[in-house]
């Protein structure tokens, strides 16, 4: 059996491959990026469901969310010359702690 950590990472990695995907896609003029995001989401939510067989809903979301942001706002920093600044850091910092924060109040009841 998966662990639904497992379905939550491969949930997380496929929805970021599908959003840089759309990226690539120039506003959805590539047909091809096209094809392969929708393949990436269609995969991500496949896996989003096999984690939400073990995990509460709103946390699997916090969380499945809040790494994506984080790994996608990462992607576009080192890949796509996006800005970084502190305030943006700092805000994805809380999205983190968010996500983490929820999932340790909920395992704890």
């Amino acid at each position: 059996m998966i662990s639904k950590y497992i379905y939550l990472a491969l949930a997380i990695i496929f929805e970021v491959l599908g959003t840089t995907s759309m990226k690539f896609s120039d506003g959805m003029k590539s047909i091809g990026f096209v094809i392969i995001m929708l393949i990436f989401y269609i995969l991500s939510l496949s896996m989003l469901s096999m984690a939400l067989k073990n995990w509460e809903v709103g946390v699997a979301y916090a969380i499945w969310s809040g790494f994506g942001i984080t790994l996608i706002t990462t992607i576009g920093i080192m890949f796509f010359n996006e800005s970084i600044s502190i305030s943006k850091v700092f805000f994805i910092l809380l999205i983190i702690i968010g996500a983490i924060g929820l999932n340790l109040v909920t395992t704890s009841h």
